[in-house]
């Protein structure tokens, strides 16, 4: 009778591993159906997004959005460029949305934690674009470096295809008061080291210049194909300049996220946000300003030019004396 009841407990005990064993292979299963659902789904919407990316070169190119300031034979731009754009575009319409969520968090008063997520959210935002140009100077540095994909406005602050960190911190510090001592001295010292960051890059760049001139014009015409070879070399390395700029500007928005309080790195990004909307904006007022403006233009370059003919005849006139 033990010896029956001892088996008895045995069995149950099977039982019981044996249901536990199939409940965790149940679960396993319903993970794994469930890991599968999401990377078809994640492939679905890859395969829509791409699609919807090749609908969009398609209408762009059918209306001439490639027929314009820089690119390659006839005006056009490269596909590269063109994707970036796009990317871009969507990138703005996000900033507009994080924008919103920071300015109705500051205005709720929300507690530092969920105000600390929102930010995160938003140094994540911004990583995005970084990568996004990371892939776009690959395929066209050009088109980058020479702010093609900004407006009129922003592109006279442009440096090295993006904005100049050491700039945007001191336009920054009189937005942010009060700071702490420490607050201070740590955005003093990022500021200096973006000036001699900048300095150091600038300078690379120049040189970079002075030597693609000096090897286009130097040589006979007979060798002049081994010249353009060798300065079509030395074109590579401004994807690097543009690579370590974006890392620069990148590390400076870190930076401030990190020396700032979070209701001030609030603040900043609001007002960093809130500066380039404006310079957009200006650009959309000069590009619609009234006809009378330009008439007014083509007046004074008129009475430009008649000022120029006439000190030229001044000057040839007392010239014969």
């Amino acid at each position: 009778m033990q010896r029956r009841g001892a088996g008895s407990n045995s069995e149950r005990m099977l039982d019981a591993k044996t249901l536990r064993r199939l409940a965790q292979n149940r679960e396993a299963a319903k993970k794994s159906r469930l890991r599968k659902k999401a990377y078809v789904q994640q492939l679905e919407s890859s395969r829509i997004r791409l699609s919807q990316l090749e609908q969009d070169l398609q209408r762009a190119r059918s209306q001439g959005f490639f027929m314009g300031g820089g690119g390659g034979a006839g005006g056009n731009i490269s596909s590269g460029a063109a994707i970036f754009d796009m990317e871009y575009a969507r990138w703005l319409e996000d900033d507009h949305k994080h924008m919103t969520e920071i300015r109705t968090a500051l205005q709720a008063h929300l507690s530092d934690g969920d105000l600390r997520v929102i930010l995160d959210g938003y140094i994540t935002h911004y990583d995005e674009i970084f990568r996004l140009k990371g892939v776009a100077a690959k395929s066209d540095v050009f088109h980058l470096i020479t702010g093609m994909w900004t407006t009129p406005a922003e592109r006279c602050f442009l440096w090295m295809g993006g904005f100049r960190p050491s700039e945007l911190v001191k336009m920054l510090t009189a937005q942010l008061d009060p700071l702490t001592e420490q607050q201070v001295m740590g955005i003093y010292n990022l500021q200096r080291s973006t000036e001699q960051a900048e300095g150091a890059l600038s300078q690379g760049l120049e040189q970079l210049q002075q030597s693609l001139t000096d090897t286009i014009a130097s040589g006979s015409v007979n060798d002049s194909m081994h010249h353009m070879a060798v300065a079509l070399g030395k074109l590579t390395n401004l994807e690097g300049f543009v690579r370590q700029a974006d890392n620069l500007r990148q590390q400076t928005l870190h930076q401030l996220h990190r020396v700032l309080t979070v209701r001030q790195a609030a603040r900043c990004f609001l007002v960093i946000g809130e500066y380039y909307g404006r310079l957009r904006a200006l650009s959309s007022l000069w590009a619609s300003r009234p006809r009378e403006t330009f008439i007014g233009d083509d007046i004074l370059c008129q009475a430009t030019t008649d000022l120029q003919m006439v000190q030229q005849s001044s000057q040839n006139h007392f010239s014969n004396f």
